[in-house]
């Protein structure tokens, strides 16, 4: 039986627990010991974070061998037309090599608290969302590859790792899940949920 931990990391915050140099970090959120993230997530992206003191789980969850898909919901300046998302769908090619094939669609804008601070607007530049599900863990992957199609990205969450979902969860909370687990790692659907904890 292993444990995990569920949390909404809010943008402008370190995934890791201590910082040199006076940035926000995971331990101002949850306080619980001798745990530590199973993957990362950019400093100023926001969403899941999967948290866990398995060793074993934690590859699981972040090896890529494993190949757990990641959502992202990405708003990016201006408005892709069909043919900058069949790029995306296809796999395009960035300066570590080509990307593997994604899942990309329009998405109307999602129920999210306004970031702190919030995105720049500009009257004259439309903004549009994505729903974007990517297999591969490369740094700053999406950014990357919205800017690739002339679209940068403004605001970037990860709503999901393999069946991990953030639902439900605020910028900061945090909830807790006892995997119940033989031998090795089940599959997410397989696992069985605890009540929601925040700080």
């Amino acid at each position: 039986m292993s444990t995990l931990y569920l949390l909404n990391k809010p943008f402008h915050m370190l995934s890791q627990f201590t910082d040199t140099q006076g940035r926000a970090t995971l331990a101002d959120i949850i306080d619980i010991p001798d745990i530590y993230p199973a993957g990362r997530l950019d400093y100023d992206s926001e969403g899941l974070l999967l948290l866990t003191d398995d060793g074993a789980l934690a590859h699981h969850i972040s090896s890529p061998d494993h190949k757990q898909p990641k959502t992202y919901w990405v708003q990016v300046e201006g408005e892709p037309n069909e043919e900058a998302l069949k790029a995306l769908r296809g796999g395009i090619t960035l300066n570590d090599g080509p990307t593997k094939q994604a899942k990309v669609r329009r998405i109307s804008p999602p129920h999210l608290p306004e970031r702190q601070p919030p995105v720049r607007y500009r009257a004259t530049v439309p903004t549009s969302w994505l729903e974007l599900t990517i297999t591969e863990g490369r740094n700053r992957q999406v950014r990357r590859m919205t800017a690739h199609i002339g679209h940068p990205t403004l605001r970037l969450i990860r709503a999901a790792i393999g069946s991990w979902q953030l639902a439900g969860l605020a910028p900061g909370e945090w909830r807790k899940e006892t995997l119940h687990m033989p031998q090795r790692p089940a599959s997410p659907t397989s696992l069985h949920s605890r009540k929601r904890t925040t700080k």
